[in-house]
């Protein structure tokens, strides 16, 4: 029987407790992509299976516990910082290349005092689709728990992507957001008919702060913790909308989520623009702390 290396780790945390958890196979070479399924379905765990590392390049997957993903930011996040604390790259790297399903991504490591604090990862290039029709918004806001007079007419309203498809649906008020009690089984048919991965919804906190919850019942997770590529694709459509000020050519933005879970956490989104004034380009930072590491078997 395979021994697996693994880490637990918590991302978009300074502290365990918070933030959301993933596993990270550190060497996953010769699992078929069935093994590495059936192995995140054990662990009930969205789960990042390391195939390759040369230098400062790592070929990486991601898996839900129900489905294989072309990108996680919170296992991004915690992977390109927990190859450095572990010590499996030079030390020093602050430079690392993942090479997944979507595309080949930078991590930038952000040192303080001479340890790794901080990872800066570049999502995948944002994409939108057209905007829902009212009797679909009607209906996920329904499923949420929600009524219609509760969404915020100021912020939009959008489907985007920065590695998942997600729908997003504003909340007028924080406390708004936390009240949300959704029907999953209806939630999940919703989702399938507008092929989207997530229904994330979110409210204003601040200029450049808001506050979210990510309800993704097709990939196996009624609601995700602290989430990094759905923030990542609110901060693309918010800059995208012109609804958030702008300096010198980009944007950034603080996504807190997680607290009504118990498991809080803070995501940092920098929002680059085109000369055409078109978002193109996603960062994503956060840091991660190392719960345990050990075997699988």
């Amino acid at each position: 029987m395979l021994r697996l290396p693994y880490a637990l780790m918590e991302a978009f945390t300074q502290a365990p407790g918070g933030g959301n958890r993933v596993v990270l196979v550190l060497d996953a070479r010769g699992l078929s992509s069935e093994e590495m399924q059936k192995t995140a379905r054990r662990l009930g765990q969205e789960t990042a299976f390391v195939l390759e590392r040369l230098e400062n390049s790592v070929e990486v997957r991601f898996y839900t516990p129900s489905t294989e993903v072309e990108f996680s930011g919170h296992a991004a996040v915690a992977l390109g910082l927990g190859l450095v604390q572990m010590g499996l790259l030079s030390e020093g790297t602050d430079r690392i290349y993942l090479r997944t399903l979507a595309e080949v991504l930078p991590v930038e490591i952000v040192y303080e005092g001479g340890e790794p604090r901080k990872a800066w990862v570049r999502g995948p290039t944002p994409r939108f689709r057209d905007i829902p029709p009212w009797k679909a918004v009607r209906e996920f806001t329904e499923a949420l728990g929600a009524n219609e007079r509760y969404l915020h007419r100021g912020l939009p309203t959008g489907i985007a992507y920065t590695g998942l498809w997600s729908l997003f649906l504003p909340f007028i008020t924080p406390g708004l957001v936390d009240e949300l009690e959704p029907e999953m089984e209806k939630l999940q048919a919703l989702c399938r008919r507008l092929d989207v991965a997530t229904v994330h919804a979110y409210a204003p906190v601040g200029p450049r702060t808001f506050y979210a919850r990510d309800f993704a019942p097709l990939l196996g997770i009624p609601e995700d913790p602290v989430t990094g590529s759905a923030n990542a694709a609110l901060a693309a459509l918010l800059a995208r909308s012109g609804v958030v000020p702008r300096r010198a050519g980009e944007v950034q933005l603080t996504l807190l989520q997680g607290h009504r879970m118990g498991s809080p956490g803070m995501v940092e989104v920098r929002v680059e623009y085109s000369p055409s004034g078109e978002p193109y380009k996603v960062l994503l930072g956060g840091e991660a702390v190392l719960l345990e590491s050990g075997f699988l078997e």
